[in-house]
C-alpha cells in the first residue's frame, strides 16, 4: 500500500549551477526508482533562518511523491551521507 510523502531538502548553493542540477536529478531519480513523483516545486535560493555549515543561503526543493512505507527510511539514509545536502525532512501527507 503506497502512501503520499513530502520531501523538503536544502542544498549548498555555492557548488555551482551544474552541480545543483546534477544533485537534484540524482535525488529525483532515486525517488522515481522506488515510487512515483507527484510534484516538484523548486523554491531556489533563499536566506536561511540560521547559519548551517557557515552558509547563510540555501537552495530549496520540495518534492511530493508516493511510495511504499519503508522507502522514506532509505531516502533519509542516502540524503544523510550525500555531500552538499544541508538539511532535509521527509513527512507523511495526510489524505
Amino acid at each position: 500500500m503506497s502512501r503520499k510523502y513530502e520531501l523538503l531538502y536544502v542544498l549548498n548553493p555555492t557548488i555551482g549551477e551544474d552541480a545543483l542540477d546534477s544533485l537534484n536529478q540524482r535525488i529525483q531519480d532515486l525517488i522515481a526508482s522506488q515510487g512515483e513523483i507527484l510534484e516538484i516545486d523548486v523554491w531556489g535560493r533563499r536566506r536561511l533562518a540560521y547559519e548551517i555549515e557557515d552558509e547563510t543561503e540555501g537552495y530549496y526543493v520540495l518534492i511530493n511523491f508516493k511510495s511504499e512505507p519503508d522507502f522514506p527510511i532509505e531516502v533519509n539514509r542516502i540524503l544523510k551521507i550525500t555531500d552538499n545536502v544541508l538539511r532535509y525532512l521527509v513527512t507523511t501527507v495526510e489524505e
